[in-house]
Parts: structure tokens; C-alpha cells; sequence
């Protein structure tokens, strides 16, 4: 089952449930999906690939602005921002821990070859294509950083 048919199957659950909060979530990322799907190029087909980019940036705004709520003393607008990143972040492929990105990264620096920061473009275009939607690319950057040092 595409990522596209889960959140499809998810609105149908959230209707039978009653579950207000959890069906605007999902209708939300119908809709992302649906404008990505519909884009030229992509031949009416949204690929998982696609999906998990596009819920990546999705999760990442409403963070940003449960934030930016949070900050102006807003905390109901917050937990509706927070809500949704958590119901998206459900489509999202699990995180790494920071064990398994150091592994990952190393594992990266050793096929790359990569010996000092000179080399930090060529590991981090590997790594982010690599690591996509299951780590940040904040924490990806870190870690090469801290690994080349």
C-alpha cells in the first residue's frame, strides 16, 4: 500500500471514529499529496519517495509554528500545530537514534573515501539522499561535522 492509500484508509478510519482533530490532519496531507500528484512530471503518480519529502517539510512547519505560538502565549493554537505534526509524523519513517545516524554517517564517510571538512558537500549530498525523511537534515550536517573534525 502507497503512502497515498494510508492516508487515504487513515481519513476513512477518522470519519468512523468521529475524530475531528486526527481527519483534519489527514485531509491536510491528502491535499499536499494530491498537488503533488497533479504537478507536471509527475504523470498523475506521487511516489513514496515524493510523499515522505513532502511530509517531511509538512511536519517541520507545524513545529515551526507551534513554536512561534508557544512564543506569543497562544498554547491552543500550539497544540493544534503539535497534533498534526504528530498524526503526520505517523506516516513517516521511524528516526534514528544518535547510535544509528553515527553509524550511518561513518558508514558514508567510508565509501566516500572522505578523510577532512573539505569533503563535508560530497558526504552530506550521499547522506541527505540516503537518510531522507529519517533524520533532520540539521542533525545529519552535525554529526558529518563532527565525524570530519
Amino acid at each position: 500500500m502507497t503512502l497515498f492509500e494510508q492516508v487515504s484508509a487513515g481519513i476513512k478510519e477518522a470519519m468512523k471514529a468521529h475524530d475531528k482533530d486526527r481527519l483534519e490532519a489527514l485531509r491536510g496531507i491528502k491535499a499536499e499529496l494530491l498537488l503533488v500528484k497533479t504537478a507536471p512530471g509527475n504523470n498523475g503518480e506521487v511516489s513514496d519517495e515524493n510523499a515522505i519529502k513532502v511530509l517531511v517539510r509538512m511536519a517541520k512547519q507545524r513545529k515551526e509554528s507551534a513554536q512561534i505560538y508557544a512564543e506569543q502565549n497562544r498554547q491552543d493554537l500550539a497544540d493544534v500545530e503539535l497534533l498534526q505534526a504528530s498524526v503526520i509524523e505517523e506516516f513517516l519513517p521511524k528516526q534514528l537514534s544518535d547510535e544509528e545516524l553515527t553509524a550511518e554517517v561513518k558508514a558514508i564517510i567510508s565509501q566516500t573515501g572522505a578523510t577532512s571538512m573539505k569533503d563535508m558537500g560530497r558526504v552530506m549530498g550521499i547522506a541527505t539522499k540516503q537518510l531522507a525523511g529519517r533524520a533532520e537534515g540539521r542533525a545529519i550536517s552535525a554529526k558529518v561535522k563532527e565525524l570530519l573534525s
